[in-house]
Formats: structure tokens, sequence, C-alpha cells
């Protein structure tokens, strides 16, 4: 009997393809003249870069062969508020996670990819061109930045620790921006820089732990995966490991409990 195939044999060749290819479209538009910004109904920042790379890898999908549903910012593709019970894999795309820097020629924008399965995400893809990083772990084989081994922090303590955190604008209430604040000010040191990047941080051991609040699943599907694969923890503010509740909060895993119980 053969062996098995693992999840990057299965998964890895159509998520470079996608990767390689929105990282091109976005570098086209990428302080281009061209261009251009709207706003849809929620507010967000939205451009014909976040559309032509979910187009693109939609195609890349159908044509791969894989049994693979889609769900993507800007096109849908079914429930975005729990799993997929259909039984079939799903691939989940933010094309261009960080839209509104993208938009203004900051560049620390990123495709963001995972793949679930049976309710869990088992390969996961940030793109980031204007970094000139790709992160990228499948379940079980590690996590990598630009085909390097990256691992978390040994930081034990939360009093000597770097964190990130989403930022605390008015689209938060005051007892919500409160209970975020309590967590740079209980750190050495700390920055606002919400989004994947900071995800990615942890996972490479840059920083300590990262806080993203309201947050949609295409915005978390490949990072807990990444930092889990480096030795870390992503979870939500309970504790669960989940995409779907809006929180994200990744750690090194050392100052994981005293980071929830901060934000209680």
């Amino acid at each position: 009997m053969g062996k098995a195939m693992g999840y990057g044999e299965t998964y890895g060749a159509l998520l470079d393809g996608i990767a390689e290819q929105a990282d091109s479209i976005a570098m086209r538009y990428f302080r281009a003249e061209e261009l251009r910004t709207e706003r849809k109904g929620d507010g967000t920042a939205v451009t014909q870069a976040d559309r032509a790379v979910e187009e693109m890898a939609r195609a890349k999908v159908a044509a791969g062969g894989l049994a693979l549903d889609v769900l993507g910012e800007e096109m849908g593709g079914g429930d975005w508020h729990a799993a997929s019970q259909s039984g079939r894999a799903r691939m989940i795309i933010d094309p261009i996670d960080g839209t509104e820097e993208f938009s203004r020629g900051i560049p620390t924008f990123g495709t963001l990819l995972g793949i679930e399965l049976n309710g869990e995400i088992v390969a996961g893809i940030a793109s980031a061109p204007g970094l000139g990083s790709r992160w990228w772990a499948y379940r079980g084989e590690g996590a990598y930045r630009n085909g390097k081994r990256i691992h978390v922090s040994q930081v034990g303590k939360l009093s000597e620790a770097m964190i990130f955190t989403t930022g605390t604008g008015p689209s938060k209430n005051r007892e919500i921006i409160e209970r975020i604040r309590r967590l740079p000010d209980a750190s050495r040191n700390s920055r606002a820089f919400g989004g994947y990047w900071q995800h990615m941080l942890v996972a490479e051991g840059a920083i300590d732990a990262a806080l993203d609040w309201t947050s949609k699943p295409w915005d978390l599907a490949p990072l807990g995966i990444i930092v889990e694969e480096a030795g870390g923890r992503s979870t939500n503010l309970r504790g669960e490991r989940t995409i779907y509740s809006g929180q994200l909060v990744s750690t090194n895993g050392k100052i994981h409990d005293e980071v929830l119980k901060i934000l209680e």
C-alpha cells in the first residue's frame, strides 16, 4: 500500500500557484496610477486588484482538479459564520488583506489562503510581495518563511514581551477599548498594528503576542496554523481554536494563558 499524501503534497502546488500569480497582480496595481479604490457597504475598501486576485484564484481551483469549495471576501461562496458542512474541503481566501494599506501605498498587505477540511484548517499561506515575504504551513509539517523553518519566541512573561494589537478606533465601544488597552499596558513594548502581519511576526519569533478583535474568517484562515506549526498558540478570547468568532489571539504559547486572562 502506498504512503498517504500529506497536506503539502495535496494542496501545495495549487496554493503556491495562486500565491505567485496573486503577488504579480497585486504588485501590478500597488502604487500605480490606475489603482481605483471604492467603498463597500460596510465601509471597507476594495480595489480592482482584490477582485482580480479572487477571480484568478477561483479559476485555478476550477481548473486544478481538486474537490474544493471556495469562500472569498469579494465573491462569497457559502456560510461564513461557521465551518463548512458540505463534507468537501474548502479554500478560504482574502485576496488582499490590508486593502486600506494597499490603497495608500503601504507595503504590509498580503494574500491569505487557507484550506479547511472537516472543520480544521490543514493548510495556510500568507503571501506579502510588498515585504518580499511568504509564510506557509501544512498540518504536521512545520511553518516556513521564504523556505526557512520558523519558530516562536521563548519569552516567558507578558511583562517581558513585545505585543501588537488591533487599533482602538470608533468602531469599538468603550468597554472593548479598555480591554484591548490592558494588553499593551501589561507588556514591555507594544504597537497597534492589526491584520495578518502581526500574527506572522509571532510565528517567526519577532514579537510574542498579537491580537485582532473584529475579523472575518478570510482575515484569519491561514494565521492560526502557521503560528501553531511554529510552536505557538492561536485561539479566540475563550481559548477556542476557531476562525469564526471574530477575535484571534496568537502567542508564543508560553504567555497565552496570561494574555487571555488579562483580556477577560
